[in-house]
C-alpha cells in the first residue's frame, strides 16, 4: 500500500494521477497545510524540506516528483521506457528537463517573493512567465520534430507531469499556444485516472486544457 501525503491541486496531483493510471493501491493522507503541518517534526521526517509530495512506499518514504515517478515506472514497468531500452536516455533527459527547469519556474511564478523578496516579486513573476514560454516552446518543438514514443497522447508519467505543470501555467502560457502539447493534454484529461482525480479534488473535467 502506498500512502500519498496530499493537498488538493498541489504537486501531489502528479503522483496521484500516476498511481491511478498504474492502478496501484494507495491511500490519501491529507495535509493541513494552512495549519502548519508541513513544518511539523512528523512531516519533516517524511520530507526534510517540508514540501509536497511525500510518498510512503513499500521500499520507504520518497520525495521529489521526478524520483517518485521514476520509481513507480520502474517497479511496474509501465508509463516510461524500461531501463536499458533504446528510448530510455531521451526519456530521462526530458524528464529531468521538466523537473529541473519547468517545475522550478512554476514555483517562481506562484511564489516569487521566496526567490527575491516581496519588493522584487512582480519582476520575478514576469521573468518566470517568459522563461516558461520558452521552455514550453522547446518541449513543443521536440515533440513536433522527434515524435517520441514516450510522450504522446497515450498516458505516460512524463505526460502527466507536464500536464499538471501546464495546468498551473495556463494563465501566462495558454495550452492552445503549444499545439503538440495541447493534443497530449486534451487526451490525458479524458483518461479514467484524470477524471477520477479531477472529481476527487473538485478540479473540473478540463483540468489541463482549460483549468480556470
Amino acid at each position: 500500500m502506498y500512502i500519498l501525503h496530499h493537498t488538493p491541486d498541489s504537486a501531489a496531483l502528479v503522483v496521484r494521477l500516476v498511481l491511478e493510471e498504474l492502478k496501484l493501491p494507495y491511500q490519501i493522507a491529507p495535509i493541513d497545510r494552512a495549519g502548519g503541518a508541513l513544518d511539523t517534526p512528523a512531516y519533516r521526517r517524511l520530507h526534510p524540506l517540508g514540501k509536497i509530495p511525500a510518498l510512503e512506499t513499500p521500499n520507504g518514504v520518497m520525495f521529489e516528483s521526478a524520483a517518485i515517478l521514476l520509481h513507480l515506472t520502474e517497479v511496474t514497468g509501465k508509463l516510461a521506457p524500461a531501463p536499458g531500452t533504446p528510448h530510455r536516455a531521451k526519456f530521462l533527459t526530458w524528464l529531468f528537463f521538466t523537473s529541473n527547469n519547468l517545475h522550478p519556474v512554476v514555483m517562481h511564478y506562484y511564489y516569487p517573493d521566496r526567490l527575491a523578496g516581496a519588493q522584487n516579486a512582480e519582476a520575478v513573476k514576469a521573468q518566470a512567465a517568459l522563461t516558461a514560454k520558452s521552455l514550453l516552446t522547446t518541449l513543443n518543438q521536440m515533440i513536433t520534430t522527434d515524435a517520441p514514443a514516450w510522450l504522446t497522447t497515450e498516458p505516460s508519467a512524463l505526460g502527466y507531469y507536464i500536464a499538471v505543470l501546464m495546468r498551473w501555467l495556463a494563465e501566462p502560457c495558454p495550452p492552445a499556444d503549444y499545439p503538440a502539447l495541447h493534443n497530449i493534454l486534451s487526451a490525458l484529461e479524458t483518461t479514467p485516472a484524470a477524471l477520477t482525480c479531477a472529481q476527487a479534488e473538485d478540479l473540473g473535467q478540463t483540468i489541463f486544457t482549460n483549468p480556470y
